[in-house]
């Protein structure tokens, strides 16, 4: 795929769904659900594909290597050629991300970008450009690898401005930090790369920035409202994008409250409290347990406009 050609694909709804936990494991079979819940629930215009991430929303922090390899993998099976397939990686520490992007990209159905996720411990921003170089160009030239950069520290602007100018691999950035951060990162990147939007359906004033796709955590409740929100905002008509947007901005807000500390949880009460039986929530996962009755409650509230979108 040639760069605009990606770049169009990536301009969409990444669609990031909770992986469900039951008895403290994976519960494949419902992930294999939700996946078939996002593929056939496809509501962007021009027969566009469905783009799906496992990522930060999925717990993947909390995967071991063979759990990532298997939901990857199942992942990929449930998508077929129909969507476009993003493996967020954790990049702690790199060797081992090298390997699992290795054992990913010779799947019989590969993932068609990697999204390298945020860096944690002691680093030294600047730095990071050379390893990441490295990494990417080994990648790369050995396995075809492409990647996006989740940015979610703004010390990170000028590296990412680099790897993304300077690197055939590197595609673009997700920013994860805030609207503040969207021009900078578009001046600096110019036409060498996407800018996308990282912090949920809320998008519409980074879409008027310049960012083109957002992620969206909640599309497993209602896919309809992300792919509304994207099919608004590439034809420039933000008045509806903010209004549809305006509808899961309870949810959203519940998700992202206290440093997102119900990010996963809630998506996982809108999905029991929806009752659908074509998704599967489990039962919470590991540091992401159920939420507060209290904060249930409130999940109740925002669900209820967001029915008639799942």
């Amino acid at each position: 795929m040639q760069s605009e050609a990606l770049y169009d694909t990536l301009d969409s709804v990444t669609a990031i769904p909770i992986v469900p936990f039951r008895g403290g494991t994976i519960d494949l079979g419902g992930h294999r659900r939700n996946i078939r819940y996002l593929m056939e629930n496809n509501h962007l215009d021009g027969n566009r594909k469905r783009v799906i991430g496992i990522a930060g929303t999925s717990l993947i922090h909390h995967f071991s290597l063979e759990d990532q390899m298997r939901v990857i993998e199942a992942t990929g099976e449930e998508m077929g050629e129909d969507g476009f397939l993003m493996s967020g990686i954790v990049p702690n520490p790199l060797s081992q991300a090298e390997k699992l992007v290795r054992g990913q990209s010779a799947l019989p159905r590969p993932p068609d970008i990697y999204l390298i996720m945020p860096l944690t411990g002691v680093a030294d921003h600047e730095s990071t450009y050379d390893d990441y170089m490295a990494f990417a160009e080994r990648l790369g030239t050995d396995c075809g690898a492409r990647f996006l950069l989740y940015m979610r520290s703004a010390d990170y602007v000028n590296p990412i401005i680099r790897l993304v100018k300077d690197s055939p691999h590197m595609v673009g950035v997700k920013v994860g930090t805030s609207e503040e951060e969207v021009t900078p990162l578009i001046d600096g990147i110019g036409d060498d790369g996407i800018v996308m939007w990282g912090i949920g359906d809320r998008s519409t004033r980074a879409a008027e920035l310049g960012t083109r796709g957002h992620t969206s955590g909640t599309a497993i409740v209602a896919a309809r409202s992300a792919d509304e929100i994207n099919n608004a905002q590439r034809r420039g008509d933000y008045t509806a994008s903010a209004a549809v947007e305006a509808l899961i901005a309870d949810l959203e807000h519940l998700r992202f409250m206290n440093g997102r500390q119900y990010n996963y949880s809630a998506v996982v009460e809108a999905m029991i409290i929806g009752g659908w039986e074509d998704v599967a929530a489990g039962e919470g996962g590991p540091f992401n347990p159920r939420v507060p009755r209290d904060i249930a409650a409130r999940v109740a509230d925002a669900v209820e406009p967001l029915r008639a979108y799942h």
